[in-house]
């Protein structure tokens, strides 16, 4: 019963995921990344060839147009090398600044927003003997289900991009050996064209693993992050408390709203009850409001204490059902009367206006 318990079979709540992505435990899939990567890059190496190799030509149009090696000495070393700097800027920085951008803008959408300052975190804990020590155990372990995981991963990835790149050069064997006898140009531009189609079946390959890798790594992460009923419950507690707690908390707040209520039985111009059951003490205080009030209201025990301090008071008590019950019913404590008993009321206030006014 106790294992069952234990047993993480609920799906994670929107805390719990909050609470992991704050420790920076979120579904990543790395294969998928650096596939996505990859295809940017020849995507940028087409855009970019044609200016990469013109700009190595002008460097080596420089080099052996202007270079002497009888001007070159220590002063001037850095004379000399500025226009390969300028030359390797234009031929490097475009293609890897983008790929960086790239790169990045494919982790974000992978991860998505995610700011765990636990990771950057220094933890005397991480380098200690044991735990050093069950790292490596984890990780040389060829029976840690992981680890045989990320093995067979691994293995499926060598297999599946080698045979894809072993296709696209075999399917060019005859132009693989009709470049004997070809001019050097040629030849170079063909086995450039058959490296580009390995290059792009391998790419094909890495991101149909790296799709499948991210649903298994989504997949691994769900799993990571279920839930056990007791945590769930618990949970419950702390977001929104303890029942036993909240139902205290409710107590001692309806008690001081009666307390409040009964507080203001003493300053009501009239208490008009059931005579029994029910009691509603009315105010009218044009200054507060257009209409009478009802300040206070209650049914059996509630209605007794109602009139016993209105009795102790000197608040007039009138026996009315009908509009008792529709007080009681209709308006809620320190609510104005509803249009349709202003009448009903009006004749109760002025009969106990009458009444003070005549024992006056």
């Amino acid at each position: 019963m106790g294992n069952e318990a234990a047993e993480k079979t609920e799906e994670a709540t929107e805390r719990r995921r909050q609470k992991e992505r704050e420790r920076g435990n979120v579904s990543r899939s790395k294969d998928m990344e650096s596939a996505l990567v990859m295809a940017i890059s020849i995507a940028l190496m087409a855009l970019f060839g044609k200016s990469m190799v013109n700009n190595i030509q002008n460097m080596l149009r420089y080099t052996f147009t202007n270079l002497n090696p009888n001007e070159i000495s220590v002063d001037n070393v850095m004379g000399v090398l500025y226009p390969y700097f300028q030359y390797l800027a234009y031929i490097i920085l475009p293609f890897f600044v983008l790929l960086v951008i790239f790169a990045i803008l494919i982790i974000r959408l992978d991860v998505g927003h995610v700011f765990a300052l636990e990771k950057v975190k220094f933890n005397l804990e991480n380098i200690s003997p044991r735990r050093v020590l069950q790292n490596a155990k984890r990780t040389f372990n060829p029976f840690e289900p992981r680890t045989m995981v990320e093995f067979a991963k691994s293995i499926i990835k060598i297999v599946v991009v080698g045979a894809c790149g072993f296709s696209a050069i075999n399917s060019r064997r005859a132009d693989l050996f009709g470049l004997v006898g070809l001019d050097t140009p040629i030849a170079v531009s063909v086995i450039l064209s058959i490296l580009m189609n390995m290059i792009i079946n391998m790419c094909l390959a890495m991101l149909v693993l790296g799709f499948i890798d991210k649903q298994y790594q989504h997949y691994e992460y769900e799993k990571s992050i279920k839930m056990t009923k007791q945590e769930i419950k618990d949970e419950q507690k702390d977001t929104e408390g303890d029942p036993k707690i909240k139902s205290r908390i409710r107590s001692i707040q309806m008690q001081m709203a009666r307390q409040r209520m009964m507080s203001s039985v003493p300053g009501a111009d009239v208490v008009v009850t059931n005579p029994t059951h029910y009691a509603v003490a009315v105010k009218y205080d044009k200054t507060k409001a257009p209409a009478p009030m009802v300040v206070a209201k209650g049914v059996d025990y509630l209605a007794f204490e109602i009139r016993k301090i209105a009795q102790d008071n000197g608040v007039p008590i009138v026996e009315n059902r009908p509009v008792a019950r529709a007080l009681y019913n209709t308006v809620p404590v320190d609510g104005v009367i509803p249009s349709d008993l202003y009448v009903a009321v009006a004749e109760i206030l002025a009969f106990v206006y009458k009444q003070k006014n005549g024992e006056e």
